[in-house]
């Protein structure tokens, strides 16, 4: 039987679409997106709540003439489907693939390539400045959600975009959470816009009740009272932060029912300044089992659609359940330990903790930036923060990791989850420069566990230093279980010998590549060669007396990590070699090369990369010969 869905195979297709199928549309996508996320794994729950919303868009935009900027964008695929991409959907987040997020290199409907959160409005107001300089007069729309105006990012760009004169529109999709339940003072906020209906009740009976007196004398007094719209809005809503920031607000429309809002988006377009419209839609929609825990299809596997479990079952704890447990741990014994994430508790392993001791976890929403000073704040107050972020979102702290935590010398510990290499959502979420961006601050301390149990002690270590900030940094993903014979006690800016040779070679691996360096040393000691092993444990400090005692009789030395090249380990040993004038030792540094790294599986993107056991083998036998 065929679809509707199969006559829409480029952008503004949909146009096409009459108004009685709308709903049909809505179900075939849904049954489409649930199908292919099932198989591929993806972003379930934000896109199956974003359905009607991206398709009243492009019933009201025409692309790629118009601009329509997506915040994180893992809730485009509708849009994908809309402009031409379905037959591709196979290969999602696949290496070569289509991309989880926008990309501009992939379709010129794809306005600005996103990732991270709170950053469509600033983009999105560059266009429209850009517009309005060129005299063009395309639409340019910003679909933002609830959870990342936690985000101080957008809160700088709503004030600047009260100052503009020409049309720009603001959507704001409102499903009360973004990864997991937001938190916070807007939350709050829109919770209570979300459940008041008077005002809008108040609107429609009013334009009703005027709109019926003959003589068009109504419609006259309506338009007076729209131009008063501030006082008849604070009789009925007291708050209206957006209008009082200068922002036109329109809402909350239902963003599930494409004519209103096709009628607020036409509203919208009328004015000539910044317009909000707010839109409530339900994460999960169409799917039971996402519906009822939308935080656990935010991301998925391969998944089973009539059960909702995963079709994989992964043995052995991950890195991050093992943080998990240890912070239950640390919780027990020190009533001092306080943990603290940007929005999100299940992904960075603080569920339970916050479960356990709800009085010292604090979610400070999508604020990066906060979190950190805040941490600062806990830590000159007695505290020990312990500040759990995803590599790639720490980044977006990095001045507060300086001037508040690193000049204050204090000592807050970070959990840095996601280091290296995390595959399907690419380039925007692999965590490939912290050791770059961090490593040489100074008096600043940062480790890299080889498996779990040095995970383990590493955090049980870091919670007794107070000299200063202490960053652990580790791998997506199952932890290494080998190497558990070897747990020589964490001792400060000392590394950790593994294999020991009297001369010959020796490879410095840095925590997630000591993995693979075990192989590596075996295929090197079948080819005949002598080789130490070193698990270098402190990336910053060096374990300087070990490197010198390693000088004097191993002449090849061999750098692992999993970050880029530049400001990476390797060129930290490469200033050793330099400033103590080694120059008879031979370096070859394995690393990932200087360039944002595409989405993939994490297998495939060593192999591609070189940083796969073969790959790192050959590098070096072809070196040394």
């Amino acid at each position: 039987m065929a679809q509707i869905l199969d006559n829409i195979n480029q952008a503004n297709d949909i146009k096409k679409v009459s108004q009685a199928d709308y709903k049909q549309l809505a179900l075939e996508i849904r049954r489409f997106l649930i199908k292919n996320i099932s198989k591929t794994g993806g972003h379930l729950a934000s896109n199956l709540g974003t359905v009607e919303l991206t398709m009243a868009l492009h019933l009201f935009m025409n692309f790629p003439e118009d601009k329509l900027v997506w915040d994180v964008g893992h809730q485009s695929y509708t849009h994908k489907l809309l402009t031409g991409r379905k037959n591709e959907f196979s290969t999602l987040r696949t290496y070569d693939g289509l991309s989880g997020f926008p990309k501009r290199r992939e379709s010129e409907c794809d306005a600005f390539d996103t990732g991270h959160s709170s950053t469509s409005l600033s983009a999105a107001l560059g266009m429209v400045k850009a517009r309005d300089l060129t005299g063009d007069n395309y639409k340019v729309t910003a679909v933002i959600g609830d959870g990342a105006l936690s985000g101080g990012m957008a809160y700088e760009a709503l004030n600047n975009a009260a100052r503009i004169k020409s049309n720009f529109m603001i959507v704001l999709n409102d499903n009360e959470m973004s990864i997991s339940e937001n938190v916070g003072g807007m939350a709050n906020y829109l919770g209570k816009i979300r459940t008041n209906s008077k005002y809008n009740n108040f609107k429609k009976n009013l334009e009703e009740s005027l709109n019926s007196i003959p003589g068009g004398m109504g419609s006259k007094i309506m338009d007076k009272l729209r131009k008063s719209k501030d006082s008849m809005k604070r009789l009925v809503i007291s708050g209206m932060l957006f209008e009082d920031m200068g922002i036109t607000y329109i809402g909350p429309i239902d963003g599930h029912d494409i004519n209103q809002l096709l009628m607020a988006f036409q509203s919208a377009s009328r004015v000539n300044e910044a317009v909000l419209v707010h839109v409530v839609t339900k994460k999960g929609k169409g799917y039971k089992p996402a519906e009822e825990n939308p935080s656990k299809y935010h991301g998925v596997d391969a998944f089973n659609i009539k059960t909702g479990d995963g079709v994989s079952k992964k043995k052995g704890k991950t890195y991050t359940e093992v943080f998990s447990e240890t912070m239950l741990e640390l919780g027990e014994k020190d009533e001092k330990i306080v943990a603290i994430t940007a929005a999100m508790p299940s992904g960075t392993g603080l569920t339970n903790f916050s479960k356990q001791y709800p009085e010292r976890f604090i979610d400070v929403g999508i604020a990066e930036e906060h979190a950190v000073t805040f941490a600062a704040g806990l830590a000159v107050g007695g505290m020990k923060p312990v500040v759990a972020i995803y590599s790639t979102f720490l980044q977006r702290a990095y001045d507060q990791i300086i001037h508040d935590v690193c000049i204050n010398s204090l000592p807050v510990i970070f959990a840095i989850d996601r280091g290296g290499l995390v595959g399907n959502d690419g380039e925007t979420h692999q965590g490939i420069f912290d050791i770059t961006y961090l490593s040489h601050l100074p008096f600043f301390t940062l480790m890299a566990p080889k498996n779990g149990i040095e995970l383990h002690d590493m955090l049980i270590y870091a919670s007794k230093y107070d000299k200063g900030p202490i960053a652990i940094r580790y791998p997506r993903g199952k932890a290494y279980g080998e190497l558990e014979e070897f747990r020589t006690p964490i001792e400060y800016g000392k590394s950790e010998i593994i294999y020991e040779a009297s001369q010959g070679m020796v490879l410095l691996a840095v925590g997630s590549m000591v993995e693979a360096a075990v192989r590596v040393r075996e295929l090197l000691v079948a080819d005949g060669k002598e080789v130490t092993l070193v698990n270098v444990r402190f990336i910053s400090p060096m374990d300087e007396e070990l490197l010198h005692k390693l000088a004097a009789n191993h002449e090849t030395w061999i750098t692992l990590e999993e970050n880029i090249k530049s400001g990476g380990f390797g060129e930290k040993i490469s200033s050793f070699l330099v400033e103590n004038k080694y120059q008879n030792i031979t370096q070859i540094i394995i690393s990932l090369p200087d360039q944002f790294i595409e989405q993939g599986e994490v297998s495939i993107l060593k192999e591609k990369n070189g940083l796969d056991e073969v790959s790192v083998f050959k590098k070096i036998i072809e070196t040394i010969n």
